[in-house]
């Protein structure tokens, strides 16, 4: 790959051309040294250019590889996706596709993406950490210029209790009783606790609206009653489920596919899903600059596209997830009731300004963590 090539290329240059020939031990021709350097820059520059060759030859050896940052939540399904996405490659085109995979909390995973982890696809929970990779200048502004926005999955916040619902939990206001434990993740690793608060917090403007207004600081008020509840504030999604299923808590805010799949795994949970409660969109793009760098912007396009694809949206939905695919979804029949008061991001104003009102240093958030 071509960061590879440059790296070796530069380290024999260092070793030819020390900084201080002196103290190196070195004694050069001025004709050798020159015809060197013009040599090793020849190789340098015909490694910037030739993204596209590389690309091509190694297409050619029948072999590349294709690395894939994702949310922790999404790693059941895509156990089952991507061997069948490389199983449909090689039939196609005759290349064998390797895979390394990594999977982290969204925020945790955007933030490693963004510090260098060169990953040439990622799926991510919410639209807001892929917007951070477009900052980077990793991403393409028109990301979203695709089919479903860009989007590969969708999903609602529910309430997971134990077998029998023995708090007798019917929606968001039974959270803030007293002596009733409450998980979910940390919005500031986890993208699936982000639209959990924002469930929360949207569920209190809703019943604000009840009462004749839409009301940010009855909708704050009702956030603090909840938090008050919370246990902990585990990294992830995935570890909020673990924590619970190892008995924290008595009820935990979390994704519809999350309580679904181990539901269909044989654990005994009750899905209660809240009057009011929020629509769930996870993204999924190219990683554009990483994937031109190793040559695999084709393939990382085709994985992207395949994720929407019938095939795949039913091994999202085997997974609990409400597919994208309008065919698809329609398959699941009743396994996805409509909540009367679902909302989306917009009803908040959309996430730049929850991003703003909510989760800066100063938002709502960090006041309810603050008790002021």
């Amino acid at each position: 790959m071509k960061t590879q090539y440059r790296y070796r290329m530069l380290k024999i240059f260092r070793q030819t051309f020390p900084p201080n020939p002196k103290a190196a031990g070195a004694v050069y021709s001025y004709r050798i040294g020159t015809g060197m350097l013009f040599m090793l820059l020849i190789a340098l520059l015909t490694g910037c250019a030739g993204d596209a060759e590389q690309g091509k030859a190694a297409a050619k050896s029948g072999e590349r590889t294709l690395v894939i940052g994702a949310y922790s939540v999404a790693r059941d399904a895509m156990s089952e996706i991507v061997p069948a996405f490389g199983k449909k490659w090689l039939e196609e085109n005759g290349e064998k596709i390797n895979f390394q995979e990594s999977y982290e909390a969204s925020g945790t995973q955007a933030r490693s993406i963004a510090g260098g982890f060169e990953a040439d696809v990622t799926l991510l929970a919410l639209e807001g950490d892929v917007d951070k990779l477009v900052k980077s200048g990793l991403v393409k502004k028109d990301w979203k210029n695709q089919p479903y926005s860009g989007m590969v999955t969708r999903s609602i916040v529910v309430l997971g209790t134990r077998e029998g619902n023995p708090k007798n939990i019917k929606d968001f206001d039974d959270l803030a009783k007293p002596g009733v434990k409450v998980l979910y993740p940390n919005p500031k690793t986890s993208g699936g606790a982000q639209w959990d608060i924002n469930a929360i917090y949207g569920a209190g403007l809703k019943r604000s609206e009840e009462q004749g207004h839409k009301d940010p600081a009855a909708a704050k008020a009702f956030l603090e009653q909840v938090h008050r509840n919370v246990e902990s504030l585990d990294k992830s999604g995935r570890a909020s489920m673990a924590a619970f299923e190892y008995g924290v808590g008595d009820v935990i805010v979390t994704y519809e596919n999350e309580l679904l799949a181990r539901i269909a795994q044989g654990v005994k949970y009750e899905i209660v899903i809240p009057e009011y409660t929020m629509l769930i969109e996870n993204p999924a793009t190219v990683v554009h600059r990483y994937a031109e760098e190793h040559g695999t912007l084709d393939v990382a396009e085709a994985f992207v596209s395949y994720l929407q694809s019938p095939e795949a949206q039913r091994v999202f939905m085997k997974y609990g997830f409400r597919p994208v695919e309008e065919s698809v979804y329609r398959e699941g029949g009743q396994q996805f009731p409509q909540p009367p008061g679902l909302f989306d991001i917009e009803y908040l104003g959309g996430w730049e300004h929850v991003r703003e009102t909510l989760y800066s240093k100063r938002g709502i958030w960090y006041q309810v963590l603050a008790g002021i």
